[in-house]
């Protein structure tokens, strides 16, 4: 029967069997089985489908329930269906396909690499010419995305240093590169344009990074000219067992710094624990690391990474004195 726009009950059961589980249609799919731009216009404005794209729609409950991240995936996903096997999904789409992480990075548009010349930009799509070996390049969904360790590199050229470090050191801590097979690829770099965000991440990036706030921790000490603290110190009882590992030690400081996160009292939450117990569970390993090595410990928050230069001036007060 038809709805109250005229579309055929049938007609919306089509459009989403051919949308299947990826919740994205084509448009020359669509047309393929019979469903006309009228009947299209139809179904968006009935509210089954939305335009995210030319020639491209997503089924509007999975759009509406997406976050920035899931809207830009979808977007890719019909940007690589559109698209033959002359381009590669490159840049920060990459990075997300590769599940890395979005801070700092614009989902707009989705980036794709031609393999045999590009460079312009056009509706949502950002396209760029690259020439692409076979260490370049791997396959995901049946398509082409660069490999993590050019992901990296195309990555921070685009992007802020201190996102470039924060994406380097997750591909790096996840197994998925390595520093030693980023120089290699960067040195065979001649010919591309060099960034400020490719030459930090070599000097800053640390595959020892858990997190982003960690990320971001690290390119904040650097670009503060703060002494470089060692990554995940670990910190032992007199018989040799292990107590507590901190995100980063000044050891000649005698001073720890935890980054505190959400994630710290919510996704590192035991079985059945509650954000209250977790906290108190924290604040008893804090006790227990300061009562055991007699060091000083500095918390950093997202607030604190928004206030670099009183933050700076505070680890340098605490670092002077052990001076």
């Amino acid at each position: 029967m038809p709805g109250p726009l005229g579309i055929n009950r049938c007609m919306e059961e089509l459009a989403l069997a051919l949308a299947g589980a990826t919740g994205v249609l084509l448009r020359r799919d669509a047309c393929a089985h019979g469903i006309d731009d009228n009947a299209l216009r139809r179904l968006v404005q009935g509210g089954l489908l939305v335009r995210i794209r030319q020639g491209a729609y997503a089924i509007r409950a999975t759009w509406d329930a997406a976050s920035e991240r899931e809207r830009h995936e979808l977007l890719s996903a019909a940007v690589m269906r559109q698209y033959d096997d002359h381009v590669a999904l490159s840049h920060s789409s990459a990075v997300i396909r590769h599940g890395g992480p979005s801070w700092g990075l614009d989902l707009s548009s989705v980036h794709l690499t031609h393999l045999s010349g590009g460079g312009r930009k056009g509706a949502r799509v950002i396209h760029h010419d690259g020439a692409c070996g076979v260490h370049d390049l791997t396959r995901s969904d049946g398509h082409w995305i660069t490999s993590p360790t050019r992901t990296v590199l195309d990555t921070a050229s685009i992007v802020t240093p201190e996102a470039a470090v924060v994406i380097a050191s997750d591909f790096m801590h996840r197994g998925l590169t390595s520093m030693p097979e980023i120089v290699h690829m960067e040195a065979g770099r001649q010919m591309w344009p060099n960034s400020l965000g490719v030459n930090v991440m070599l000097h800053v990036a640390d595959g020892r990074f858990e997190s982003v706030g960690e990320g971001r921790s690290g390119y904040f000490f650097w670009a503060h000219g703060l002494p470089r603290p060692v990554p995940q110190w670990e910190i032992y009882l007199p018989d040799g067992r292990l107590l507590a590992r901190v995100d980063f030690a000044w050891p000649e400081g005698r001073l720890f710094c935890e980054f505190d996160g959400r994630i710290k009292y919510t996704g590192l939450r035991r079985p059945n624990e509650t954000i209250e117990e977790a906290v108190l569970r924290e604040k008893r390993r804090e006790e227990a690391i300061l009562e055991l090595t007699g060091w000083r410990i500095i918390r950093l928050t997202w607030e604190d990474l928004a206030r670099p230069a009183v933050t700076a001036a505070r680890i340098r007060r605490l670092l002077a004195r052990a001076a």
